[in-house]
């Protein structure tokens, strides 16, 4: 049997096992699919894991997407680029780490229609996703991306990497088409942005990276008249089905009954 693990730290929020082993079951595959909250030292163990086939994957979750790569041994070209990691499959002994966010962000703006050609986009944070965002929205030609985080060192690392974004101070708004919550706030429940959104107009996009719990102070601000919420969860569920068909070299499906089953 085929083992594979989501690490991470906070994990116990992830829907990763419950959409993996959906995809499993349903593809008659000998595998089953597990989550371990995850510490710094514990990813040498994790990968010589993985060498010894005693694992056959991982999925990497926050804060780990760029702390694993310096034991892997072999990027794929948007892992390099983004210097993000959120997949790891095994290939003669090599470990490969993948990065399928891009292709979950850019598929989740592509299920709702919403084109940022030419938009600005305004991202709330500088984590381990938010590379995978700005490649993404590179590739979909936006006008303009503005990032705002609440260590603005970490910001300042990011434009070393993409040196055309623009960085403003943690509280500031500034005039966006749609703003993009890339930040751990969110995932428990007295989570505060020290924000106030009530003033930012209308016709705006508030995208939520987090999908898990659905309502966050973050959601309830994007409540606003003539202005649109988009969950995480699309994103997750997309990311997940590349990392599937690199593990498993099929393609699962994705439908609405999937997702029903994601929130149910």
């Amino acid at each position: 049997m085929k083992k594979y693990l989501v690490i991470g730290n906070p994990i116990e929020h992830s829907l990763s096992p419950k959409l993996q082993n959906y995809w499993i079951k349903n593809n008659k595959l000998d595998a089953v699919y597990g989550k371990l909250e995850t510490y710094e030292k514990d990813l040498i163990e994790l990968c010589a894991n993985l060498r010894e086939g005693k694992l056959d994957g991982l999925n990497v979750t926050i804060p780990f997407k760029n702390k694993i790569i310096p034991h892997l041994d072999i990027l794929s070209g948007n892992a390099l680029r983004t210097q993000s990691v959120n997949t790891i499959s095994v290939k003669e002994g090599k470990l490969i780490g993948d990065n399928t966010d891009i292709d979950g962000f850019q598929l989740s703006l592509k299920k709702i229609h919403y084109d940022v050609f030419n938009k600005t986009i305004l991202i709330l944070g500088a984590g381990g996703v938010v590379p995978s965002i700005i490649y993404a929205l590179k590739k979909m030609n936006v006008s303009k991306i503005i990032l705002c985080n609440r260590t603005k060192e970490k910001a300042e690392k990011l434009k070393s990497i993409f040196n055309e974004i623009e960085i403003i101070d943690w509280g500031a708004l500034i005039e966006f088409d749609m703003i993009i919550n890339a930040t751990s706030l969110g995932l428990k429940q007295n989570d505060k942005f020290g924000i106030d959104f009530s003033n930012v107009g209308q016709n705006k996009l508030f995208y939520d990276v987090i999908y898990e719990p659905f309502q966050t102070e973050f959601s309830k601000a994007a409540n606003l008249p003539n202005n649109k919420f988009e969950n995480g969860l699309n994103m997750f569920v997309y990311q997940a089905q590349k990392a599937f068909s690199i593990w498993h070299n099929i393609e699962p499906t994705v439908n609405e009954e999937l997702i029903k089953f994601l929130r149910d």
